[in-house]
């Protein structure tokens, strides 16, 4: 099984789990984890800029990662799914 088609089923699970555990809009919580780098979690706050998110930050206690947890009122899971692809195009990224 092709890594896109893993991808997709992940993505079509996720949206039926949304849409049963929580009423839109709403507002959601994304957590990523990436390398410590000013330009990863610029790019990475400013795709979330248009939600007008709170955004907290905590770098680990070796200072190579960064935890970034952004808080904001989110539409529908369609946009959750979507700024979920969006941002695993940071190289690094975890999201959680």
């Amino acid at each position: 099984m092709s890594s896109s088609l893993k991808s997709e089923e992940f993505y079509t699970r996720f949206y039926e789990q949304l849409l049963e555990s929580t009423s839109w809009p709403s507002v959601y919580v994304f957590k990523f984890i990436v390398p410590t780098s000013e330009k990863k979690i610029n790019t990475l706050t400013h795709m979330f800029q248009s939600l007008n998110p709170q955004i907290a930050t905590k770098k680990s206690s070796n200072g190579k990662y960064t935890s970034i947890t952004l808080k904001a009122k989110v539409e529908s899971p369609d946009m959750v799914i979507k700024k979920y692809k969006q941002v695993s195009e940071i190289e690094g990224i975890i999201s959680l």
